[in-house]
């Protein structure tokens, strides 16, 4: 198989793409790309793994399915392109950055700043059908991206996960908690924002565990001018 993600991701998941439940994902991603409007775009499915490689993942953030919406769906959890509105559960994140770290919040959601310091921006299904919201669940994409929390969980090195909300909290069974930091709390969305989400301070805690694990804080400041890559 030709190799699509250029890093030291690729030995780990190649295993897994010749597997029979991912054939039948790529028959059924084909015909969806034919057929539809899908989101993010083919080439940036694997976006996430491109830029956080294995060895260079401290963090986890995981998101649930992309943004179903025009130009917003880049192949990270949770950010957009530049120039586009500011989803409301991204609104949330940067608020509870603001009043956990003091950081002011930028204009843009492109959070390649974040994925080029170890965080990986991971959603649980990878791709969705313009318009429609979870279109692409349970179509095999748990099972590539379980596996892959499931490796980083076994690695030497400790990574923090942080998981908002019950789907993204379901995955802590994947996780050896002995040896990694769960940091859980309610999902930054409007819903339940305020039922546990603001004042979970998922920042602070992050670098706390990082600096107890002797790894480089991250740097959750965003620049305030990006450009789209």
């Amino acid at each position: 198989m030709k190799q699509f993600i250029d890093n030291d991701w690729w030995p780990i998941l190649e295993p897994e793409f010749e597997k029979p439940y991912y054939q039948k994902l790529r028959r059924f991603l084909v015909d969806e790309y034919e057929k539809y409007t899908i989101y993010p775009t083919m080439q940036r499915i694997f976006q996430a793994f491109e830029w956080t490689s294995f060895s260079q993942t401290k963090v986890v953030i995981l998101g649930q399915d992309p943004y179903h919406g025009p130009h917003q769906a880049i192949g990270l959890s949770f950010a957009v392109e530049p120039g586009v509105k500011l989803p409301p559960s991204l609104r949330n994140i940067y608020k509870e950055l603001n009043s956990d770290l003091g950081i002011e919040p930028v204009e843009h959601g492109y959070l390649k700043r974040w994925a080029d310091q170890g965080v990986l921006l991971l959603n649980s299904v990878l791709t969705v059908r313009d318009g429609v919201a979870f279109s692409h669940q349970n179509e095999g994409w748990e099972m590539l991206t379980d596996y892959a929390i499931t490796e980083l969980s076994k690695r030497t090195e400790p990574v923090v996960f942080i998981l908002w909300g019950n789907a993204a909290r379901k995955k802590i069974k994947l996780i050896d908690e002995e040896t990694n930091v769960v940091i859980q709390s309610a999902h930054p969305s409007p819903l339940s924002a305020y039922r546990g989400f603001f004042g979970s301070r998922p920042f602070s805690k992050t670098n706390i565990a990082l600096e107890a694990m002797g790894e480089t804080p991250i740097d959750w400041q965003l620049p305030e001018h990006v450009t789209f890559k």
